[in-house]
């Protein structure tokens, strides 16, 4: 079994925040992949499914990104998972936006979440680190992360999250070449005006609503600000 991990800060107020793209990661994945509905364990939220042939436990840590160790920890331990089975999906200012980058372990570059996680687990995890861009200057970082993402960023937030559902199954196998390989595809993939791809249904469909133009990115932030 893997334990796929979104980091974030729990309730709606935080939703759409920097900080929070490791949660919309998850969510991303358990809507997509028919995962069961959330439910609360390990001091968080936990959604369990599969991806391909491997069983996957999705866990959003509900004990605020500076204390996520603790219920990854848990979680790791109930099931006696190495910590190589452990996946870990954050935010990271030293990449641009729309920037993706997959290792195991090494230093934890300041990120609390990630300094919680080594303290419980060890260091030697898989991190997927997602570019949140630097604001420029070390005393703007707080106010960075903690600010939900701009407009002008919703286009390559949307593709990079969909471009990670698609090789999340690759990534449970531990075909890390093939999971970046896919996501970068659809972040290459270039804009089109009218597309008519079919796309997944989120697990809990949205009622189409008339005059409303929001994004599949804003419609499924939405759902989790109620």
């Amino acid at each position: 079994m893997k334990l796929f991990v979104g980091l974030g800060n729990p309730g709606p107020k935080y939703a759409g925040h920097r900080h929070n793209v490791g949660y919309m990661v998850v969510d991303r994945i358990a809507a997509d992949h028919g995962f069961g509905g959330w439910r609360s364990k390990f001091q968080g939220q936990v959604s369990e499914g599969r991806l391909g042939s491997d069983k996957v436990m999705l866990l959003k840590p509900e004990t605020f990104m500076n204390n996520s160790g603790q219920a990854v920890g848990e979680a790791q331990r109930f099931h006696r998972l190495a910590p190589e089975d452990v996946i870990v999906f954050h935010d990271e200012i030293d990449l641009a936006p729309g920037k993706m980058r997959i290792k195991r372990g090494g230093g934890n570059a300041g990120h609390n979440g990630l300094r919680s996680i080594d303290a419980h687990v060890g260091n030697n995890y898989q991190r997927v680190r997602i570019g949140v861009g630097h604001p420029g200057r070390k005393d703007a970082v707080h106010i960075h992360v903690l600010k939900d993402f701009a407009k002008s960023d919703q286009a390559w937030l949307e593709d990079l999250l969909t471009g990670i559902s698609d090789g999340a199954a690759s990534l449970a196998e531990g075909d890390v070449d093939n999971f970046r390989n896919t996501a970068a595809r659809r972040l290459a993939r270039p804009a089109e005006k009218d597309d008519t791809t079919p796309r997944r249904q989120l697990t809990t469909p949205v009622s189409p609503v008339a005059g409303d133009d929001r994004s599949a990115l804003q419609k499924l932030l939405d759902r989790f600000r109620r």
